[in-house]
Protein backbone atom coordinates (compact mmCIF):
# COMPACT_ATOMS: atom_id res chain seq x y z
CA UNK A 1 0.00 0.00 0.00
CA UNK A 2 2.01 3.31 -0.71
CA UNK A 3 0.88 6.84 0.44
CA UNK A 4 1.95 10.00 -0.23
CA UNK A 5 1.99 12.70 2.61
CA UNK A 6 0.96 16.34 0.61
CA UNK A 7 2.53 18.38 2.85
CA UNK A 8 1.29 22.23 3.17
CA UNK A 9 3.86 24.15 4.58
CA UNK A 10 1.36 27.10 6.50
CA UNK A 11 4.35 28.01 9.25
CA UNK A 12 6.79 26.80 11.61
CA UNK A 13 6.12 26.09 14.97
CA UNK A 14 9.11 27.98 16.62
CA UNK A 15 8.87 26.72 20.56
CA UNK A 16 8.35 22.63 18.84
CA UNK A 17 12.53 22.48 19.16
CA UNK A 18 13.22 21.30 21.98
CA UNK A 19 16.60 21.00 24.00
CA UNK A 20 17.11 17.36 22.50
CA UNK A 21 17.09 18.50 19.04
CA UNK A 22 18.72 21.36 19.78
CA UNK A 23 21.40 19.26 21.08
CA UNK A 24 21.83 16.91 18.44
CA UNK A 25 22.30 19.63 15.72
CA UNK A 26 24.50 21.31 18.06
CA UNK A 27 26.51 17.70 18.07
CA UNK A 28 26.33 17.42 14.41
CA UNK A 29 27.89 20.84 13.59
CA UNK A 30 30.53 21.14 16.29
CA UNK A 31 31.40 17.59 15.30
CA UNK A 32 31.66 17.21 11.13
CA UNK A 33 34.91 20.03 11.10
CA UNK A 34 36.18 18.13 14.00
CA UNK A 35 35.71 14.70 12.31
CA UNK A 36 37.60 16.70 9.16
CA UNK A 37 40.27 17.16 11.05
CA UNK A 38 40.99 14.06 12.63
CA UNK A 39 40.31 12.76 9.27
CA UNK A 40 43.40 14.50 8.00
CA UNK A 41 45.72 13.47 10.41
CA UNK A 42 44.44 9.66 10.33
CA UNK A 43 45.35 10.14 6.75
CA UNK A 44 48.53 11.51 7.17
CA UNK A 45 49.37 8.39 9.63
CA UNK A 46 48.49 5.81 7.28
CA UNK A 47 50.18 7.17 4.46
CA UNK A 48 53.31 8.83 6.47
CA UNK A 49 52.79 6.95 10.12
CA UNK A 50 52.90 10.14 11.97
CA UNK A 51 50.60 12.76 12.97
CA UNK A 52 52.65 15.70 12.65
CA UNK A 53 50.77 17.75 9.48
CA UNK A 54 53.30 19.95 7.43
CA UNK A 55 52.57 23.31 7.20
CA UNK A 56 51.71 23.34 3.49
CA UNK A 57 49.22 20.51 4.47
CA UNK A 58 48.13 22.23 7.74
CA UNK A 59 47.06 25.48 5.81
CA UNK A 60 45.15 22.82 3.49
CA UNK A 61 43.29 21.53 6.28
CA UNK A 62 42.02 25.15 8.02
CA UNK A 63 40.96 26.15 4.92
CA UNK A 64 38.98 22.92 3.86
CA UNK A 65 37.37 23.46 7.19
CA UNK A 66 36.23 26.84 6.89
CA UNK A 67 34.84 26.50 3.54
CA UNK A 68 33.50 23.22 5.23
CA UNK A 69 31.69 24.88 7.39
CA UNK A 70 30.18 26.95 4.83
CA UNK A 71 28.80 24.73 2.79
CA UNK A 72 27.40 22.49 5.55
CA UNK A 73 26.08 25.27 6.74
CA UNK A 74 23.85 26.39 3.57
CA UNK A 75 22.83 22.35 3.07
CA UNK A 76 20.15 20.68 4.37
CA UNK A 77 22.25 18.76 6.26
CA UNK A 78 21.53 20.64 9.87
CA UNK A 79 17.77 20.59 9.10
CA UNK A 80 15.28 18.03 10.71
CA UNK A 81 15.77 14.59 9.04
CA UNK A 82 13.20 13.38 11.30
CA UNK A 83 11.05 10.29 9.64
CA UNK A 84 13.68 10.25 6.56
CA UNK A 85 16.19 7.16 5.67
CA UNK A 86 20.04 7.44 6.84
CA UNK A 87 20.31 6.55 3.24
CA UNK A 88 18.76 9.72 1.78
CA UNK A 89 21.26 11.63 4.32
CA UNK A 90 24.14 9.62 3.45
CA UNK A 91 23.46 10.90 -0.07
CA UNK A 92 23.38 14.35 0.51
CA UNK A 93 26.05 14.01 2.92
CA UNK A 94 28.09 12.60 0.02
CA UNK A 95 27.18 15.23 -2.15
CA UNK A 96 28.44 17.84 -0.05
CA UNK A 97 31.66 16.35 0.22
CA UNK A 98 32.37 16.25 -3.24
CA UNK A 99 32.04 19.70 -3.02
CA UNK A 100 34.24 20.37 -0.32
CA UNK A 101 36.96 18.21 -1.81
CA UNK A 102 36.35 19.64 -4.68
CA UNK A 103 36.99 22.98 -3.62
CA UNK A 104 39.93 21.48 -1.85
CA UNK A 105 41.35 20.56 -5.19
CA UNK A 106 40.32 23.93 -6.44
CA UNK A 107 42.13 26.22 -4.27
CA UNK A 108 45.00 23.58 -4.32
CA UNK A 109 45.88 23.98 -7.95
CA UNK A 110 45.29 27.92 -7.71
CA UNK A 111 48.20 28.12 -5.40
CA UNK A 112 50.31 25.80 -7.37
CA UNK A 113 50.57 23.31 -4.17
CA UNK A 114 49.25 19.79 -6.32
CA UNK A 115 52.55 18.71 -6.65
CA UNK A 116 53.58 19.16 -3.10
CA UNK A 117 50.42 17.11 -1.55
CA UNK A 118 50.15 13.36 -1.76
CA UNK A 119 47.11 12.86 -3.76
CA UNK A 120 47.04 9.12 -1.66
CA UNK A 121 46.85 11.30 1.58
CA UNK A 122 44.15 13.25 -0.29
CA UNK A 123 42.25 10.15 -0.88
CA UNK A 124 42.52 8.95 2.36
CA UNK A 125 41.40 12.12 3.94
CA UNK A 126 38.06 11.95 2.22
CA UNK A 127 37.08 8.76 2.46
CA UNK A 128 38.29 8.51 6.17
CA UNK A 129 36.07 11.95 6.97
CA UNK A 130 33.69 10.56 4.99
CA UNK A 131 32.91 7.82 7.02
CA UNK A 132 33.48 9.34 10.13
CA UNK A 133 30.54 11.71 9.61
CA UNK A 134 28.72 9.13 8.24
CA UNK A 135 29.53 7.43 11.35
CA UNK A 136 28.53 10.59 13.40
CA UNK A 137 25.16 10.65 12.38
CA UNK A 138 24.65 6.50 12.75
CA UNK A 139 25.25 7.95 16.40
CA UNK A 140 23.46 10.82 16.74
CA UNK A 141 20.17 8.65 15.08
CA UNK A 142 20.83 6.20 17.36
CA UNK A 143 20.74 8.49 20.11
CA UNK A 144 17.73 10.17 19.22
CA UNK A 145 15.96 6.78 18.49
CA UNK A 146 16.92 5.83 22.03
CA UNK A 147 14.90 9.31 23.40
CA UNK A 148 12.23 9.55 21.62
CA UNK A 149 11.44 5.87 22.35
CA UNK A 150 11.60 7.17 25.93
CA UNK A 151 8.80 9.69 25.07
CA UNK A 152 11.45 12.70 25.12
CA UNK A 153 12.01 14.57 22.14
CA UNK A 154 8.45 14.04 20.39
CA UNK A 155 6.20 15.68 18.13
CA UNK A 156 2.56 16.10 18.63
CA UNK A 157 0.18 15.62 16.22
CA UNK A 158 -3.52 14.83 15.52
CA UNK A 159 -5.19 13.24 12.77
CA UNK A 160 -8.33 14.40 10.69
CA UNK A 161 -10.46 11.30 9.55
CA UNK A 162 -11.30 7.86 10.56
CA UNK A 163 -11.18 5.94 7.63
CA UNK A 164 -8.61 3.01 6.41
CA UNK A 165 -6.34 5.23 5.78
CA UNK A 166 -5.69 7.27 8.94
CA UNK A 167 -6.01 3.79 10.59
CA UNK A 168 -2.83 3.29 8.59
CA UNK A 169 -0.92 6.43 9.72
CA UNK A 170 -1.87 5.92 13.18
CA UNK A 171 -0.05 2.22 12.59
CA UNK A 172 2.89 2.97 11.18
CA UNK A 173 3.71 5.89 13.53
CA UNK A 174 3.06 3.64 16.57
CA UNK A 175 5.05 1.47 15.18
CA UNK A 176 8.07 3.66 14.26
CA UNK A 177 8.81 5.38 17.64
CA UNK A 178 12.04 6.46 16.32
CA UNK A 179 9.85 9.06 14.07
CA UNK A 180 9.18 11.02 17.64
CA UNK A 181 5.82 11.36 16.23
CA UNK A 182 2.94 11.66 19.24
CA UNK A 183 -0.39 10.89 17.70
CA UNK A 184 -2.35 12.65 20.23
CA UNK A 185 -5.97 12.20 18.82
CA UNK A 186 -8.13 12.28 15.74
CA UNK A 187 -10.79 14.57 14.66
CA UNK A 188 -14.32 13.56 12.75
CA UNK A 189 -15.94 14.98 9.76
CA UNK A 190 -19.22 14.27 8.66
CA UNK A 191 -18.58 11.58 6.34
CA UNK A 192 -16.96 9.76 9.77
CA UNK A 193 -18.84 6.40 10.67
CA UNK A 194 -15.85 4.78 12.09
CA UNK A 195 -13.83 4.41 14.68
CA UNK A 196 -9.60 4.71 15.25
CA UNK A 197 -8.19 1.84 16.83
CA UNK A 198 -5.00 2.62 19.54
CA UNK A 199 -5.83 6.64 19.87
CA UNK A 200 -8.99 8.33 21.11
CA UNK A 201 -11.31 10.88 19.62
CA UNK A 202 -11.11 14.34 20.14
CA UNK A 203 -14.02 16.05 18.83
CA UNK A 204 -15.75 17.41 15.78
CA UNK A 205 -14.00 18.74 12.51
CA UNK A 206 -15.40 22.23 14.09
CA UNK A 207 -12.78 21.86 17.04
CA UNK A 208 -10.00 21.84 15.35
CA UNK A 209 -8.35 25.23 15.34
CA UNK A 210 -9.01 25.78 18.59
CA UNK A 211 -7.29 22.03 19.82
CA UNK A 212 -4.38 22.55 18.17
CA UNK A 213 -3.76 26.31 18.96
CA UNK A 214 -4.45 25.80 23.11
CA UNK A 215 -2.26 22.56 23.32
CA UNK A 216 0.65 23.41 20.85
CA UNK A 217 0.31 20.67 18.14
CA UNK A 218 2.94 20.74 16.04
CA UNK A 219 1.81 18.30 13.15
CA UNK A 220 -2.36 17.88 11.25
CA UNK A 221 -2.48 14.49 9.51
CA UNK A 222 -5.45 15.03 7.07
CA UNK A 223 -6.33 11.53 6.07
CA UNK A 224 -9.88 12.45 3.48
CA UNK A 225 -10.46 11.13 0.37
CA UNK A 226 -10.01 13.57 -2.19
CA UNK A 227 -13.35 13.44 -2.89
CA UNK A 228 -14.31 14.86 0.00
CA UNK A 229 -13.65 18.35 -1.10
CA UNK A 230 -15.81 20.61 1.46
CA UNK A 231 -14.30 18.67 4.35
CA UNK A 232 -10.35 19.16 3.21
CA UNK A 233 -11.18 23.10 2.78
CA UNK A 234 -12.77 23.06 6.23
CA UNK A 235 -9.91 21.24 8.00
CA UNK A 236 -7.90 23.64 6.28
CA UNK A 237 -10.15 26.49 7.06
CA UNK A 238 -10.06 25.36 11.17
CA UNK A 239 -6.11 25.78 10.32
CA UNK A 240 -5.99 29.63 8.83
CA UNK A 241 -4.27 30.71 12.68
CA UNK A 242 -2.60 27.63 13.38
CA UNK A 243 1.40 27.25 12.59
CA UNK A 244 1.28 23.99 13.03
CA UNK A 245 2.93 21.91 10.18
CA UNK A 246 -0.17 20.18 7.97
CA UNK A 247 0.59 17.34 5.72
CA UNK A 248 -2.03 15.83 3.10
CA UNK A 249 -2.26 11.80 2.97
CA UNK A 250 -4.31 11.88 -0.61
CA UNK A 251 -6.41 8.43 -0.86
CA UNK A 252 -3.74 7.07 -3.27
CA UNK A 253 -3.24 3.23 -1.93
CA UNK A 254 -2.82 0.54 -4.30
CA UNK A 255 -0.65 3.30 -6.99
CA UNK A 256 3.15 2.58 -8.19
CA UNK A 257 4.16 6.07 -7.02
CA UNK A 258 7.41 6.34 -8.55
CA UNK A 259 9.36 9.36 -7.20
CA UNK A 260 5.75 11.35 -6.64
CA UNK A 261 6.50 14.92 -5.44
CA UNK A 262 4.54 18.13 -5.23
CA UNK A 263 5.08 21.50 -7.43
CA UNK A 264 3.70 23.92 -8.64
CA UNK A 265 3.75 24.95 -12.89
CA UNK A 266 1.99 28.07 -13.64
CA UNK A 267 0.63 28.86 -10.09
CA UNK A 268 -1.10 25.42 -11.02
CA UNK A 269 -0.66 22.94 -7.65
CA UNK A 270 0.94 19.57 -9.60
CA UNK A 271 1.04 16.43 -7.55
CA UNK A 272 3.96 14.13 -9.89
CA UNK A 273 2.54 10.36 -9.51
CA UNK A 274 5.98 9.12 -11.39
CA UNK A 275 8.98 10.79 -12.77
CA UNK A 276 12.60 9.95 -13.64
CA UNK A 277 14.65 10.87 -10.23
CA UNK A 278 17.33 11.56 -12.83
CA UNK A 279 16.59 15.00 -13.77
CA UNK A 280 18.76 18.33 -13.71
CA UNK A 281 21.55 17.78 -11.61
CA UNK A 282 20.97 14.30 -10.87
CA UNK A 283 21.05 13.21 -14.53
CA UNK A 284 24.74 15.35 -15.15
CA UNK A 285 25.83 13.94 -11.86
CA UNK A 286 24.77 10.24 -13.18
CA UNK A 287 26.32 10.82 -16.66
CA UNK A 288 29.60 12.04 -15.24
CA UNK A 289 30.13 9.57 -12.81
CA UNK A 290 29.25 6.92 -15.36
CA UNK A 291 31.69 8.66 -18.28
CA UNK A 292 34.79 8.59 -15.58
CA UNK A 293 33.92 5.46 -14.39
CA UNK A 294 34.25 3.78 -17.41
CA UNK A 295 36.82 4.98 -19.15
CA UNK A 296 39.03 4.48 -16.08
CA UNK A 297 37.75 0.73 -15.40
CA UNK A 298 37.89 0.57 -19.32
CA UNK A 299 41.89 1.28 -18.99
CA UNK A 300 42.60 -0.67 -16.15
CA UNK A 301 40.62 -3.90 -17.55
CA UNK A 302 42.00 -3.50 -21.30
CA UNK A 303 45.08 -6.36 -20.80
CA UNK A 304 42.25 -8.90 -19.85
CA UNK A 305 40.03 -7.73 -22.65
CA UNK A 306 42.45 -8.22 -24.81
CA UNK A 307 43.21 -11.85 -23.16
CA UNK A 308 39.81 -12.52 -23.61
CA UNK A 309 39.48 -11.32 -27.29
CA UNK A 310 42.47 -13.60 -28.48
CA UNK A 311 40.46 -16.82 -26.20
CA UNK A 312 37.29 -16.49 -27.90
CA UNK A 313 39.12 -16.00 -31.64
CA UNK A 314 40.66 -19.75 -30.94
CA UNK A 315 37.53 -21.01 -29.25
CA UNK A 316 34.63 -20.97 -32.68
CA UNK A 317 34.93 -18.94 -36.07
CA UNK A 318 33.45 -15.56 -35.57
CA UNK A 319 33.76 -12.22 -34.51
CA UNK A 320 34.90 -11.46 -31.25
CA UNK A 321 32.23 -9.22 -29.83
CA UNK A 322 28.15 -10.31 -30.02
CA UNK A 323 25.90 -7.36 -30.80
CA UNK A 324 22.54 -7.89 -29.53
CA UNK A 325 19.06 -5.35 -29.39
CA UNK A 326 18.09 -4.39 -26.06
CA UNK A 327 16.07 -1.67 -24.38
CA UNK A 328 16.64 0.74 -22.30
CA UNK A 329 15.47 4.03 -21.42
CA UNK A 330 12.46 5.54 -22.48
CA UNK A 331 11.78 2.16 -24.49
CA UNK A 332 14.94 3.20 -26.46
CA UNK A 333 16.90 0.27 -28.38
CA UNK A 334 20.31 -0.19 -28.80
CA UNK A 335 23.21 -2.59 -29.45
CA UNK A 336 24.89 -3.95 -26.16
CA UNK A 337 27.89 -5.63 -26.86
CA UNK A 338 29.30 -8.87 -24.97
CA UNK A 339 31.99 -11.23 -25.49
CA UNK A 340 30.69 -13.64 -28.16
CA UNK A 341 30.13 -16.92 -25.85
CA UNK A 342 28.02 -19.25 -28.26
CA UNK A 343 28.75 -20.69 -32.08
CA UNK A 344 27.41 -17.54 -34.22
CA UNK A 345 24.55 -19.73 -35.60
CA UNK A 346 23.44 -20.88 -32.31
CA UNK A 347 19.75 -19.13 -32.54
CA UNK A 348 19.29 -20.16 -36.10
CA UNK A 349 15.76 -21.87 -36.80
CA UNK A 350 15.42 -21.52 -32.54
CA UNK A 351 15.07 -17.30 -32.82
CA UNK A 352 15.34 -15.63 -29.55
CA UNK A 353 15.70 -17.93 -26.01
CA UNK A 354 16.13 -17.03 -22.81
CA UNK A 355 18.94 -18.10 -21.37
CA UNK A 356 18.80 -20.93 -18.78
CA UNK A 357 20.99 -23.39 -16.51
CA UNK A 358 23.18 -25.48 -18.48
CA UNK A 359 22.83 -23.97 -21.47
CA UNK A 360 24.55 -26.17 -23.87
CA UNK A 361 24.87 -23.66 -26.51
CA UNK A 362 27.90 -21.79 -25.20
CA UNK A 363 31.29 -22.86 -26.32
CA UNK A 364 33.42 -23.63 -23.52
CA UNK A 365 35.39 -20.71 -23.39
CA UNK A 366 31.79 -19.26 -23.89
CA UNK A 367 30.95 -20.78 -20.45
CA UNK A 368 33.84 -19.37 -18.17
CA UNK A 369 32.86 -16.13 -19.29
CA UNK A 370 29.78 -16.38 -18.63
CA UNK A 371 29.74 -18.03 -14.98
CA UNK A 372 32.18 -15.48 -14.17
CA UNK A 373 30.09 -12.88 -16.12
CA UNK A 374 33.24 -11.49 -17.98
CA UNK A 375 31.20 -11.62 -21.04
CA UNK A 376 29.50 -8.47 -19.85
CA UNK A 377 33.00 -6.70 -19.53
CA UNK A 378 32.87 -4.54 -23.39
CA UNK A 379 29.45 -2.93 -22.08
CA UNK A 380 31.95 -0.44 -20.37
CA UNK A 381 32.13 0.82 -23.99
CA UNK A 382 28.41 1.02 -24.32
CA UNK A 383 28.43 3.41 -20.77
CA UNK A 384 31.40 5.16 -22.99
CA UNK A 385 29.15 6.21 -25.53
CA UNK A 386 25.88 6.64 -23.17
CA UNK A 387 23.88 3.47 -24.41
CA UNK A 388 23.69 2.36 -20.92
CA UNK A 389 24.60 3.21 -17.41
CA UNK A 390 27.07 1.40 -14.90
CA UNK A 391 24.35 0.86 -12.16
CA UNK A 392 20.66 0.55 -12.97
CA UNK A 393 17.93 -2.01 -14.70
CA UNK A 394 19.36 -5.18 -16.60
CA UNK A 395 18.22 -4.31 -19.94
CA UNK A 396 16.23 -7.40 -22.12
CA UNK A 397 15.34 -7.61 -25.79
CA UNK A 398 12.27 -6.29 -27.39
CA UNK A 399 10.93 -9.63 -27.17
CA UNK A 400 10.77 -10.39 -24.02
CA UNK A 401 10.25 -7.05 -23.15
CA UNK A 402 6.80 -7.36 -25.24
CA UNK A 403 6.13 -10.57 -23.77
CA UNK A 404 6.70 -9.88 -20.13
CA UNK A 405 4.75 -6.23 -19.84
CA UNK A 406 2.08 -7.98 -20.21
CA UNK A 407 2.50 -10.04 -17.65
CA UNK A 408 4.46 -8.69 -14.79
CA UNK A 409 2.53 -5.53 -13.46
CA UNK A 410 4.91 -2.25 -13.76
CA UNK A 411 7.37 -3.98 -15.41
CA UNK A 412 7.86 -1.15 -17.94
CA UNK A 413 8.86 1.29 -15.36
CA UNK A 414 12.31 -0.47 -15.28
CA UNK A 415 12.80 1.91 -18.32
CA UNK A 416 12.26 5.02 -16.59
CA UNK A 417 16.47 5.26 -16.17
CA UNK A 418 18.95 4.17 -18.51
CA UNK A 419 19.70 0.01 -18.11
CA UNK A 420 22.99 -1.11 -15.98
CA UNK A 421 25.70 -3.39 -16.39
CA UNK A 422 24.73 -4.04 -12.79
CA UNK A 423 22.23 -3.40 -10.28
CA UNK A 424 20.26 -3.99 -7.03
CA UNK A 425 18.32 -7.12 -8.76
CA UNK A 426 21.77 -8.53 -9.25
CA UNK A 427 23.65 -8.10 -6.11
CA UNK A 428 21.06 -9.41 -4.48
CA UNK A 429 20.94 -12.55 -6.18
CA UNK A 430 17.79 -12.05 -8.50
CA UNK A 431 19.54 -13.01 -12.26
CA UNK A 432 19.40 -15.14 -14.59
CA UNK A 433 15.85 -17.34 -15.02
CA UNK A 434 15.20 -16.25 -11.31
CA UNK A 435 11.87 -14.27 -10.31
CA UNK A 436 11.35 -11.73 -12.52
CA UNK A 437 8.23 -9.75 -9.96
CA UNK A 438 11.61 -9.90 -7.32
CA UNK A 439 13.74 -8.59 -9.96
CA UNK A 440 11.30 -5.65 -10.97
CA UNK A 441 10.60 -5.04 -7.42
CA UNK A 442 14.44 -4.77 -6.96
CA UNK A 443 14.50 -2.11 -9.96
CA UNK A 444 11.54 -0.05 -8.51
CA UNK A 445 13.50 0.18 -5.60
CA UNK A 446 16.39 1.65 -7.32
CA UNK A 447 14.50 3.85 -9.07
CA UNK A 448 12.92 5.23 -6.41
CA UNK A 449 15.91 5.49 -3.70
CA UNK A 450 18.34 6.63 -6.65
CA UNK A 451 21.31 8.24 -5.20
CA UNK A 452 25.25 8.53 -6.12
CA UNK A 453 25.50 7.13 -2.85
CA UNK A 454 23.22 4.35 -3.60
CA UNK A 455 25.48 3.57 -7.23
CA UNK A 456 28.46 3.24 -5.25
CA UNK A 457 27.35 0.81 -2.88
CA UNK A 458 25.94 -1.34 -5.70
CA UNK A 459 29.27 -1.53 -7.45
CA UNK A 460 31.24 -2.21 -3.98
CA UNK A 461 28.72 -4.81 -3.39
CA UNK A 462 29.29 -6.15 -7.07
CA UNK A 463 32.99 -6.31 -6.43
CA UNK A 464 32.25 -8.82 -3.71
CA UNK A 465 28.96 -10.66 -4.97
CA UNK A 466 28.05 -9.77 -8.06
CA UNK A 467 30.54 -11.46 -10.82
CA UNK A 468 30.81 -15.28 -10.01
CA UNK A 469 27.02 -16.48 -9.10
CA UNK A 470 25.11 -19.82 -8.90
CA UNK A 471 22.71 -17.81 -11.45
CA UNK A 472 24.93 -16.41 -13.58
CA UNK A 473 24.93 -18.57 -16.93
Amino acid sequence: MWYMPFRLQLGTRVGSTNKFATAFVVLLRLGDPLVLIAGALAAHAIRFGNLQLPMEYGRLVCITVLFALLVLGASPLYRSWRGRSLLAEAAQLLLQWVVIFGGLLAYAAAIQVTDDVSRLWLGGWFGVSFAGVLALRLVVRAGAAWVRAHGMDLRSAVIVGANPDAQHIVNTLRANAWAGIDVRGWFATCADRGQLEGVGALGALDALGEYVERHGIDQVWIALPMSEQAEIAASLGQLQHATADIKFVPDMFGMHLLNHSVEQVAGLPVINLQQTPLQGKARLLKAVEDRVLAAGILLMIAPLMAMIAVAVKLSSPGPVFYRQERMSWNNRTFQMLKFRSMPVDAETGSGAVWAKAGESRATRVGAFLRKTSLDELPQFINVLKGDMSIVGPRPERPVFVHKFKHEIPAYMKKHMVKAGITGWAQVNGWRGSTDLHKRIECDLFYIENWSLWFDIKIVIMTLFKGFVHKNAY
